[in-house]
């Protein structure tokens, strides 16, 4: 049922959708929405999915589609794992891991736990067994859902926790397909305030152990309406992110802002990734928006272009700078460039290029609306090059 709080994210939102191409009047404009009281899955998913047979999500393998959902279906399907998680005992404030590839019951179980008020901690499922004992001391794991070539990792984990599996079954874990007998009609247990805790992050831990990084209700679903405006996803478009599970970007690209924009999600489960079968997908989907991180898309040109893909009007990189040449090739190719962004899990999109503006090559883009950044020298000046440096005093952004 919309509120004010769907309303005033509504109108945030239309906003930055009526501006997308008007960077100066968006970043002069924009003004992150005030909410004490905010559940993204109930206040905004489920008010527009309701009745919504427009397409949510369409998951493809390597060997064709593999499931997908209208909007609606997705809204009650999450319910009825909702409650039915919560009468295994998930409870407001628990803590979820959720390790599984791109597949139906991701997206559901996201949604589901975020309508109980759980906290979502995402895994790859690249983590080893010492990866997943740290995980679970530090992020105080409750309750986890895996497939089945993963609950191995979980044996020998020294705590009790719930043990749900997608796929064949496993002994001592519950089949996740018995979630889907829950009651479709999910009533909250209490208000979600917008800075109650949402996700946590364990950051990839390169170069030292790895960091924890909390986002809340407010945080990325709120914060993710900057990256909906850089990616340039409009209502009804299909967006399609090529990304993997367990990181930050998988949230920022193939949930919240698609979802935001009330665009459909595309995306692929694949073993290895192979630049023909995404372009076949891209073409095959109808795909309007396209993003990807350089290391996929400088695989993606070593192979033939073809023809723009008709219905693509926005391509996006983030993650690392793209080389000129890359940028180069698909914009000869296609007639469109590819636009760099820039954020952090720590953060929501902070810079980039938007659509409708002139790409200057190597440029990162201008400060994205809702931040306010500068550049400061190394004796911390005002300069033309230096670190990133994003002010929290007078408009603190919400990501």
């Amino acid at each position: 049922m919309s509120n004010t709080s769907t309303e005033a994210f509504r109108e945030a939102r239309d906003f930055l959708l009526v501006h997308r191409e008007d960077y100066a009047a968006a970043y002069r404009g924009f003004r992150w929405p005030e909410l004490d009281d905010f559940n993204w899955a109930l206040d905004w998913f489920d008010v527009f999915a309701k009745g919504n047979r427009g397409i949510a999500l369409r998951v493809f393998s390597d060997d064709g589609e593999a499931g997908s959902h209208t909007f609606a279906e997705l809204s009650d399907i999450s319910n009825r794992v909702a409650n039915s998680l919560s009468a295994l005992g998930v409870r407001r404030g628990d803590r979820i891991l959720v390790m599984l590839g791109n597949r139906c019951e991701l997206w559901e179980t996201m949604l589901a736990a975020m309508k109980i008020g759980a906290v979502i901690i995402p895994a790859t499922s690249q983590l080893t067994e010492s990866d997943l004992a740290d995980r679970f001391t530090r992020g105080s794991v409750k309750h986890v859902v895996t497939d089945a070539s993963c609950t191995g990792k979980f044996q020998a984990i020294d705590a009790s926790f719930t043990r749900i599996v997608v796929g064949l079954p496993e002994n001592g874990w519950r089949i996740f397909a018995t979630l889907y007998s829950g009651d479709a009609t999910f009533t909250s247990d209490g208000a979600t305030k917008a800075d109650d805790p949402l996700l946590l992050y364990f950051t990839s831990g390169t170069t030292a152990k790895p960091k924890l990084v909390l986002h809340t209700h407010r945080s990325y679903p709120i914060g993710h309406l900057s990256t909906m405006y850089w990616i340039g996803c409009r209502p009804g478009d299909v967006h399609f992110n090529i990304s993997s599970p367990g990181w930050a970007k998988h949230a920022w690209s193939s949930f919240f802002a698609p979802w935001n924009a009330e665009a459909t999600v595309v995306a692929l489960d694949y073993r290895r990734f192979v630049s023909s079968r995404a372009l076949s997908i891209v073409r095959d989907a109808a795909v309007s928006t396209l993003c990807a991180p350089p290391t996929v898309w400088r695989l993606i040109v070593l192979d033939p272009l073809g023809e723009r893909p008709q219905a693509l009007r926005e391509i996006v990189s983030a993650g690392e700078p793209l080389n000129p040449e890359v940028i180069e090739k698909v914009r000869t190719a296609w007639g469109i460039t590819i636009r760099d962004g820039y954020g952090q899990t720590e953060t929501t999109a902070q810079i980039g290029n938007t659509p409708g503006q002139i790409v200057k090559p190597g440029a990162m883009g201008r400060p994205l609306p809702g931040y306010r950044a500068t550049l400061l020298s190394t004796d911390e000046k005002v300069s033309d090059e230096g670190e990133i440096v994003l002010s929290l005093s007078a408009e603190p952004p919400a990501g």
